[in-house]
């Protein structure tokens, strides 16, 4: 495993500091939030091991058994929580909201009228912007 020798999850994968681990195997950890978002039990932070800044360095493969992790926990999380529903969220970059730079997802469980919002300020999209949008897009993708 390659770890980054001062980011905290990462200790928290070596086990050099113990969180609340609700799941962990060979390649992937994960554990209660300890600065959880709303009222809910269960926020909980879904990680690899190995560190991976950002969602596009972690290998096809890791990312799926980070899907499959998911997965299994968000019932049980809805059930201990008794949730309604629940965001999956994965921030990339400090200005996304990335606090810790090791790549993970949150599972927030989500009741109606908790008080979190994550749709303030949407914008209108300006004529032609969605179809030159997706042009550039797709050309990036094929260089």
């Amino acid at each position: 495993m390659t770890y980054a020798g001062d980011c905290i999850f990462c200790k928290f994968a070596k086990h050099e500091i113990e969180p609340a681990i609700v799941f962990e195997n060979e390649n992937v950890i994960a554990f209660l939030d300890n600065n959880p978002a709303g009222q809910l039990v269960g926020h909980t932070l879904v990680l690899p091991k190995k560190h991976y800044e950002t969602l596009d360095l972690i290998p096809d493969t890791t990312l799926g058994e980070i899907i499959k992790v998911i997965k299994i926990l968000v019932p049980a999380i809805r059930t201990v929580s008794g949730a309604e529903g629940v965001n999956i969220i994965q921030n990339n970059g400090k200005v996304a909201g990335q606090a810790i730079p090791h790549a993970h997802f949150h599972i927030i469980p989500r009741k109606s009228k908790d008080g979190i919002y994550f749709e303030e300020k949407r914008r209108k999209v300006v004529p032609m912007e969605q179809l030159e949008t997706e042009k550039a897009i797709k050309e990036e993708l094929n260089k």
